[in-house]
């Protein structure tokens, strides 16, 4: 998705700034009509939004039903599947080893003296695998394991552990592409990455990205999805397919670190509020750490390190899953903000509608310059 922010006329922040006015009723009003408007055309239950700036929450709100079937109306307080909005969030806490000199971007991760090792089994691998670097997996550059083709390993064989399908993938996928050549989006790149911080910190993926970024964010709530209805979390939304999916069919658990954890949109405007570049709040990454985060590859100059990007210097990423569309934006002019939903319609314009929606609502109020 083309973050639609470059077809507007974009004003620079003011270094000097810090906040922004809060929205007036009457916006305020608007911003919910043309949420409700996008609620109708894709069939939406609930849909949930957070604006931030300078460190601030400027704006919350929540529109619909967390629980159709029981009427349950939705607030800002509800959790939701973020989907591949998580590859930011893997990036960073990658990026924080880095900065720690605990692992390089040319680290290579299979084979002997890699950082895996042998975990996922002995030489010889298939051409290409021993040189995968860190920084490949990152920008989706590793050479195979596309998602668009139809055999996405992270949505087959659901019984299998992540070591198992990692090791599985490592044995019967050759690579399509010699590393760094080529762009193709992988979901099974980012759940290696998860194996990788596990690696290095010898902690599991989650527990360390709540000490190593989460809290120092102050964020407490975040935490992987479960698979079920019945593994659904206090304050967890339920998820609605339409057409034929089920959101309660995937091993959502196992996509930790690619697409497995569950927010509030505040939570992930307060993560995004740390990492934007920006004074306020201090972020948690040094600034030449961020820019060479959100430094497009050259195999696809729309994608850095985890981070969509554009010529205008805003940084996002969506995500999608049966029951799940999502996005995060960053924008160059100082603002961050989020949204998810509870269900999806694939083969239509929602994802680009979505972000369209938001673009739109923030230029509801007068006084923000984005």
């Amino acid at each position: 998705m083309g973050c639609s922010a470059a077809a507007w006329p974009l004003a620079a922040r003011a270094e000097t700034a810090v906040s922004v006015p809060q929205p007036a009723a009457d916006e305020i009003a608007d911003m919910a009509d043309l949420a409700r408007a996008f609620m109708a055309q894709y069939a939406v239950p609930a849909l949930s939004v957070a604006i931030g700036y300078g460190g601030t929450m400027v704006y919350q709100d929540a529109f619909g039903l967390a629980d159709r079937d029981n009427r349950v109306a939705v607030t800002p307080e509800n959790l939701f599947r973020i989907a591949s909005v998580t590859k930011t969030l893997t990036s960073v806490t990658i990026f924080s080893l880095v900065e720690a000199g605990r692992i390089k971007l040319a680290d290579k991760v299979f084979g002997q003296g890699a950082i895996t090792g042998l975990d996922y089994g002995k030489p010889p691998f298939n051409p290409g695998i021993e040189d995968i670097t860190i920084e490949h997996l990152l920008t989706h550059t590793a050479g195979g394991w596309p998602n668009n083709d139809g055999h996405d390993p992270m949505f087959h064989d659901p019984q299998l552990s992540q070591h198992e399908l990692i090791a599985f993938t490592l044995r019967t996928r050759p690579l399509d592409h010699p590393p760094g050549e080529n762009y193709a989006y992988s979901n099974f790149g980012y759940c290696v990455l998860g194996r990788v911080i596990e690696k290095i910190t010898a902690r599991p993926y989650a527990d360390y990205v709540r000490a190593a970024v989460l809290q120092r964010c102050g964020i407490a709530d975040m935490t992987i999805a479960g698979n079920t209805l019945a593994q659904r979390q206090p304050h967890e939304v339920k998820y609605y397919g339409q057409g034929r999916e089920n959101p309660y069919d995937m091993n959502v658990a196992r996509m930790d670190s690619h697409g497995g954890w569950i927010a509030r949109p505040a939570d992930f405007v307060q993560f995004f509020m740390h990492v934007d570049g920006f004074a306020m709040p201090p972020n948690i990454l040094q600034p030449p750490t961020l820019q060479i985060m959100t430094t497009a590859s050259t195999a696809n100059p729309h994608y850095a390190k985890g981070w969509e990007v554009n010529a205008v210097n805003n940084w996002w990423h969506d995500g999608t899953l049966p029951g799940s569309e999502t996005l995060a934006v960053r924008t160059h002019s100082g603002f961050c903000w989020a949204v998810f939903t509870n269900t999806r319609r694939t083969e239509s314009d929602m994802g680009v509608d979505l972000d369209r929606l938001i673009w739109t609502m923030v230029r509801q109020v007068k006084a923000w310059r984005v």
